[in-house]
C-alpha cells in the first residue's frame, strides 16, 4: 500500500515536471532570424511618431492618440517620449520617458528600450519609408509590433506592404489592433456628415 503511494507521488511529480516542461517549450518558441532595415539614419529617424497599430500591449491598454517622441541624449542614448490620452480621446494625458541604446552600430536598426531599470526590451526597426514617414518596429520573439507614421493616418499602399513584410517575417497580423487617433476620428466624423 505504501509502495502504491510512493509510485503514484513519483508519476504525479514526473507528469507535473514534464507538463511544465512542455509548457515552456512553448512558451519559448524558436524563430528564424529575424531580418532588419538594413541602414537606419537615426538623425531622420528621430522626432514625433503616430502609432498607428500595434500588437495589444499591456502598458498601453486604454490609451488613445499614441505618440512617441524620440531625442539624441549628450551620452548618445536616445530619449524615448511615449504619450497618450487614458481611457478615452479627451482622457488625462499620460507619460512614459525611456531611453534606447543602439545595440547595432552597424545598421542602427536593433535598439534596446529601457523604462525601469535594470529591465530592456528589443526594439527592432524593420522597415522605414524613403523619407522616414513610416516605420515597422518588432521584437524578435514576434510579440511585439508597432506601426508607425508621421502622421495621423498611413497611405493604404505602405500599410499594405508593411503588413506584408511583418506576415513574411513571421508576425501574426491578425494580432494587430489600430490606434484610435484625433485626426482620423474628425475624418471619421466628417465622413458621417457628408453621407
Amino acid at each position: 500500500m505504501q509502495r502504491n503511494k510512493k509510485i503514484v507521488a513519483a508519476s504525479a511529480i514526473l507528469l507535473g515536471a514534464g507538463a511544465a516542461a512542455f509548457a515552456f517549450s512553448k512558451l519559448k518558441k524558436s524563430f528564424p532570424p529575424l531580418n532588419v532595415y538594413p541602414s537606419v539614419d537615426l538623425n531622420k529617424y528621430l522626432g514625433e511618431w503616430y502609432e498607428i497599430a500595434l500588437f495589444p500591449y499591456k502598458y498601453e491598454k486604454c490609451c488613445f492618440n499614441t505618440k512617441a517622441i524620440y531625442s539624441l541624449n549628450e551620452d548618445g542614448t536616445i530619449k524615448v517620449l511615449n504619450i497618450c490620452n487614458k481611457n478615452s480621446q479627451h482622457g488625462q494625458l499620460e507619460t512614459a520617458e525611456g531611453k534606447a541604446f543602439i545595440v547595432d552600430k552597424e545598421t542602427n536598426a536593433k535598439l534596446k528600450v529601457q523604462f525601469a531599470w535594470p529591465f530592456k526590451g528589443d526594439y527592432w526597426i524593420l522597415d522605414v519609408g524613403e523619407n522616414y514617414e513610416y516605420a515597422l518596429v518588432g521584437n524578435p520573439s514576434r510579440d511585439n509590433l508597432w506601426i508607425l507614421s508621421r502622421t495621423a493616418k498611413i497611405n493604404g499602399n505602405s500599410l499594405k506592404k508593411l503588413k506584408g513584410i511583418a506576415t513574411r517575417e513571421g508576425f501574426d497580423i491578425n494580432k494587430l489592433v489600430f490606434t484610435v487617433q484625433q485626426e482620423n476620428l474628425k475624418e471619421s466624423v466628417l465622413e458621417k456628415q457628408e453621407v
